[in-house]
């Protein structure tokens, strides 16, 4: 069965256009036009992604997001917010609270489709196949090609944003990357402003990572580097 897209949007002309695209995409789709009916959704539905729009009637897409991040089912479910608010903030704001990609309108719905799809295509759990390029560091797993994490013999649910940071800093190993480096090679953000974004899905990386999190080094007042060799 096709994947189930979330659209978490009040705009009529853009959810049938959303509509027809992602269907176009033999994806399945359902529609949220509030804040409420968007939880219901989430509890009932069972969506493979959600597609959601930061200006609601009744309740602010951010807070829809972190309450699925702080929600030990839905915590991985990946999220692709749609907004009006463009500046390097507003995408801080939107990552902090745990978005996987954030899209500006007006936006190309065709640009729009092919990143639910690199989205989907990150978060899928699929089987590796021969040529996969797995590494093993320490007690830590990781499948490039599945895009999949384990810790000893368990296997890590990561959201996308967290296999591509832990992909960037495991590439790094041993080198000191700065926040802003983080921000700008994972994020897509080229930020000159204060934020947490970083240290925010650190602490979230880390904790799925159980022992294996002390591999991701602080680096007081820089940043993060990943352990250059296996304790």
């Amino acid at each position: 069965m096709s994947e189930l897209i979330l659209i978490v949007e009040d705009e009529a002309d853009l959810v049938q256009s959303l509509e027809y695209n992602l269907q176009q995409a033999d994806y399945r789709t359902r529609v949220a036009l509030d804040g409420e009916s968007a939880m219901q959704a989430l509890q009932t539905g069972d969506p493979d992604l959600v597609l959601l729009d930061l200006m609601l009637p009744d309740m602010a897409g951010i807070e829809i997001c972190r309450r699925i991040r702080n929600d030990d089912q839905m915590r991985n479910l990946p999220v692709l917010i749609l907004t009006a608010r463009g500046e390097d903030i507003d995408r801080i704001t939107g990552f902090e609270a745990g978005a996987d990609d954030y899209v500006v309108k007006p936006f190309c719905v065709d640009e729009l489709v092919l990143r639910v799809q690199a989205i989907l295509r990150r978060s899928q759990h699929g089987e590796s196949d021969l040529h996969a390029d797995k590494v093993h560091f320490g007690d830590l797993h990781i499948d490039f090609s599945a895009h999949t994490t384990g810790v000893s013999e368990e296997l890590v649910e990561l959201t996308p944003l967290e296999f591509r940071l832990l992909e960037v800093l495991y590439a790094r190993r041993g080198r000191t990357q700065s926040r802003e480096i983080l921000l700008r090679d994972v994020w897509d953000i080229e930020a000159h402003v204060m934020t947490r974004t970083v240290d925010t899905h650190v602490q979230r990386l880390r904790a799925k990572l159980a022992h294996c999190g002390d591999y991701i080094v602080t680096v007081r007042n820089v940043g993060y580097r990943f352990r250059a060799d296996p304790p």
